[in-house]
């Protein structure tokens, strides 16, 4: 008899303590559009710096236009494309972390056979997470 009153004694306590938290109202799907927006902020900050050599890496080509794959696949290799790149590597990290943070992926195929310069690859990027941003329909203010 005494296990069994612990055992009910130790679920009410369990009960009790998760009936307290507070409910998580934010889900990633509500993240996304603030992420998208801090993600191209990123690309026009490092777009607008005085060209360094940097933007003289070459990275792998990723095909923002291809409708047959998906926009988490998309920007999966989007980062895997920065995670290779060696010069000024702590420029890139944080829009690297945020772009991981959206595509919830550990890995993707992408290609090395296209390679562009970076300089050329943050433009798209930029285009391509605002569209997304726009896509969203995220009211003007937000």
């Amino acid at each position: 008899m005494l296990p069994l009153l612990k055992a009910a004694f130790a679920l009410l306590s369990l009960l009790e303590l998760t009936s307290s938290m507070p409910l998580t109202t934010t889900s990633p799907l509500s993240l996304l559009p603030q992420k998208l927006k801090e993600i191209t902020k990123l690309v026009h900050n490092l777009q607008s710096r005085v060209q360094v050599p940097c933007n003289d890496s070459r990275v792998a080509q990723v095909t923002f236009t291809d409708q047959k794959l998906s926009d988490q696949e998309l920007l999966c290799q989007a980062a895997m494309a920065l995670m290779k790149v060696t010069r000024c590597k702590t420029d890139y990290e944080p829009v690297i972390a945020n772009l991981q943070s959206q595509h919830g992926k550990t890995n993707c195929s992408l290609s090395n056979d296209n390679e562009i310069y970076l300089r050329h690859f943050l433009p798209e990027l930029g285009n391509f997470t605002q569209g997304m941003y726009r896509r969203l329909g995220v009211p003007p203010g937000q």
